[in-house]
């Protein structure tokens, strides 16, 4: 019998098999897992088996994030300074500051989501005047969420956007009192302004958008994280911007499992977009490494609700039924899984209604299909789900909005958004992962942080116990779970023989940390198909190499992604904001201020 390549032990690893859920050891041949047990396995080890000590430390299945914008987020990853988990707006206007002074002509600095207001101590938002001080000639495009985008004065004269500059469809470019363009754009409620506005932005060449990529997927290993499923986007071309992508995948060069799906492009053009596809690619087209997964988070534009919730839940066009049932009866006759963006229950039994009457036409007949998000769908619309063999994949929106969402609905409302344990009671498979990057962080331990204490990153609590999951619970949806979206289960998620070796070993034990502290958990050692994809600390020396930043000014040169040591190194000072008292527990809304709770946002 042949020797294992590696032999992983003297550790705490949690296989997520019922019949032997925590062993010391395993063994990878061939980069699937062959042996889960004790010591005894060190035996089985050969000449060239490579054994590493875990020295005691946790070790879990890889995480899969069922929802993220991978693709999309690799090429633009080191042109991003990122505020994730950034804790002061002090802090991070500082670091605006500084990375402007470094950003050549062209460029941008751009801040592309993953944070919220209320993680900063200050509890506020900034304010255009503050983005105009820290940075009057480098152009800035500050996202939050889908909702606006703070453009400082540069930013709008790179943009074009003047006096005479028309509102988009679903959009507004807030203006001055003499009609000037103030910085503001704001989805009303649809994300299309936010979109092509941060799609002028200067990009960067094929080489340096492997480079970034790598670095994002190094970034997400750190992270513990070794597969994903790739959401689309907008402005996400299929095949030109997965060229980039395709390339690192022909080389062996990608240290995560993507599954990616089509989102479509084209209003009203929707159904050509997926006919083209279909005779070009098709489901499981690839390897067990990077696949084509099927259509969607998008299908047709009409179908879009935008959890913008400071704006009221927008009301679909009555063309929406038509539109939709046309793609979904082209995708189930061609056998293609789909996923569809749904956040409020009002669209979502619209929808199923659509689904119901391509079903009685042609059988859905175990199709892998499901909603992402679905935050307020209703018990009646889980059963229609359930009936049609769909799935539900759900993300930490909510830890970026709960507050936001309380607002405008109330505290009751908020317990079951979305209504997790009640699908698990059901049967109904769910996924977890974070919508990342534009929207929340992709930190998936925020995420996990989220689902079992049931409050938000601003520390509002949301679901009661009946909401609130277990820890074993939650990191089983970030693994076995998120695996049924893409065709895996069974192949990945558990330290099980002849599943692959796909697992991460962490900076604390995920079990035992007193509940705040799960945000902050890292993985030492990370390894995906049997091969190290990251290692630090004691593990360092193992780590592989990875290619230098491309471009000296890059943000993650100096910061990194996650706001982590590189960020504290530079001593900036993290206080509030100068200008009032600030409570630090968030107290509920003011209704001058938009219902954000801080009058610092009013400029």
């Amino acid at each position: 019998m042949r020797a294992p390549d590696l032999i992983l032990h003297n550790g705490s690893i949690t296989t997520l098999d019922p019949s032997l859920p925590q062993v010391s050891a395993v063994a990878i041949t061939d980069g699937r897992i062959t042996a889960a047990g004790g010591e005894e396995l060190l035996a089985s080890a050969g000449r060239d088996t490579v054994r590493i000590d875990l020295k005691g430390r946790r070790a879990i299945p890889g995480l899969n994030d069922s929802h993220i914008h991978v693709i999309r987020g690799g090429l633009n990853f080191t042109m991003e300074l990122r505020w994730d988990g950034v804790p002061s707006l002090a802090l991070a206007l500082e670091m605006l500051r500084e990375q402007a002074r470094r950003t050549p002509p062209p460029q941008w600095v751009r801040v592309i989501g993953g944070w919220t207001e209320f993680q900063f101590v200050e509890r506020r938002m900034p304010t255009l005047d503050e983005i105009n001080r820290v940075s009057p000639d480098t152009p800035v495009f500050v996202l939050h969420l889908y909702d606006r985008a703070l453009v400082n004065g540069a930013g709008l004269r790179a943009l074009g956007y003047t006096k005479d500059t028309p509102d988009p469809p679903g959009g507004e470019i807030q203006r001055d009192r003499a009609g000037n363009p103030t910085g503001l754009l704001v989805a009303k409620p649809n994300a299309l302004i936010l979109y092509a506005s941060l799609a002028k932005g200067p990009k960067l060449g094929f080489d340096d958008q492997v480079t970034s990529t790598r670095h994002f997927m190094r970034e997400l290993n750190r992270l513990g994280i070794t597969s994903c499923i790739d959401a689309g986007g907008g402005f996400q071309n299929y095949p030109d911007d997965y060229r980039v992508i395709e390339h690192l995948a022909e080389r062996d060069e990608l240290t995560l499992r993507i599954a990616y799906n089509l989102f479509t492009q084209r209003p009203k053009e929707e159904y050509d977009d997926f006919a083209r596809w279909i005779t070009m690619t098709g489901p499981g087209k690839g390897s067990d490494v990077y696949k084509m997964n099927g259509a969607g988070e998008m299908l047709v534009f009409s179908a879009a609700d935008f959890e913008d919730f400071l704006e009221p839940r927008p009301d679909l066009m009555p063309a929406m039924e038509e539109e939709l049932k046309k793609v979904v009866a082209l995708l189930v006759e061609h056998r293609w899984p789909f996923r569809l963006h749904a956040t409020y229950d009002e669209s979502i039994s619209r929808f199923l209604d659509v689904f119901e009457a391509v079903d009685r036409e042609i059988p859905f007949r175990g199709l892998g299909w499901f909603f992402d998000h679905a935050e307020t769908i209703s018990n009646r619309n889980l059963e229609r789900v359930r009936r049609l063999g769909g799935g539900i994949a759900i993300q930490d929106r909510m830890a970026f909005q709960g507050e936001y969402f309380v607002a405008r609905y109330g505290a009751e409302a908020a317990k079951r958004t979305p209504p997790i344990a009640r699908m698990l009671a059901m049967g109904i498979p769910v996924g977890a992962g974070t919508d990342a990057t534009r929207v929340s962080s992709y930190n998936p331990w925020l995420s996990l942080y989220w689902l079992v204490s049931g409050k938000t990153v601003g520390g509002l609590p949301l679901y009661d116990d009946a909401n609130r999951l277990d820890r074993t619970a939650a990191l089983r949806l970030y693994t076995e779970g998120s695996s049924w979206f893409s065709g895996d289960n069974g192949s990945k998620g558990a330290l099980i023989a002849g599943r692959h070796a796909d697992l991460a070993v962490l900076s604390a034990d995920y079990f035992a940390v007193p509940e705040a502290r799960i945000k902050d958990i890292e993985s030492v050692l990370t390894i995906m198909g049997g091969k190290i994809v990251h290692a630090s600390g004691e593990f360092a020396p193992l780590a592989p190499p990875l290619p230098p930043v491309s471009s000296d000014w890059s943000p993650v040169a100096s910061y990194g992604g996650y706001h982590g040591n590189a960020a504290v190194s530079t001593g900036l000072r993290r206080e509030p904001c100068a200008c009032h008292s600030h409570s630090p527990a968030w107290s509920g809304p003011d209704p001058r201020f938009w219902g954000i709770g801080c009058d610092c946002f009013a400029f």
